[in-house]
């Protein structure tokens, strides 16, 4: 009976593994780190084959099959935080403000964000549009400035590959 439990234990865990790293590798990949994904992908290919191994030597044993559908859907959420913690790559910030757009701009590069600024024009009238490139890692904390800043101006957030030359560049270099 142990070993049935040990074996329902493996299947988990293995599968939680096989999908969070997937998870991991997709996200370097997109972010133009293949030689990482490439590794990542080495033992995640590993691990996938031994869970599948076990559930297909006993596809009688309907208790494996349940559990690698419950280590999937697990490693979903696992990955998903991971994610999170290492937060790799940039992002760019859009940020189109309802009134005082000047002013939320200034105080921004106070704090060393590289902004772009323009003006733009909506239902309401004159608004600021301001462009803002950031560290994944550093959203969190220049969205709660925003919120601070101007919580009632639409922001919205994108993935970016590549960064070249501008200012961020030269605010990494310190």
């Amino acid at each position: 009976m142990l070993e049935v439990y040990l074996t329902l234990f493996a299947i988990f865990f293995a599968k939680i593994a096989h999908v969070s790293l997937g998870t991991i590798r997709i996200i370097y990949l997109t972010r133009g780190k293949s030689l990482t994904a490439a590794v990542i992908g080495f033992f995640e290919v590993i691990i996938y084959l031994v869970a599948l191994t076990m559930v297909l030597s006993n596809l009688n044993q309907w208790p494996n099959i349940l559990v690698y559908g419950l280590g999937f859907a697990t490693g979903n959420i696992v990955g998903s935080k991971i994610e999170e913690k290492i937060a790799v790559g940039h992002v760019h910030v859009q940020v189109i403000t309802v009134k005082n757009g000047g002013n939320i701009e200034e105080l921004l590069r106070e704090q060393g964000y590289g902004v772009t600024s323009m003006a733009c024009y909506g239902k309401e009238g004159a608004h600021r549009t301001l462009q803002i490139l950031l560290k994944r890692r550093e959203l969190p904390v220049f969205l709660k400035t925003m919120n601070n800043l101007a919580p009632a101006a639409f922001i919205s957030i994108s993935d970016t590959r590549k960064i070249m030359g501008g200012y961020f560049t030269r605010m990494k270099a310190k």
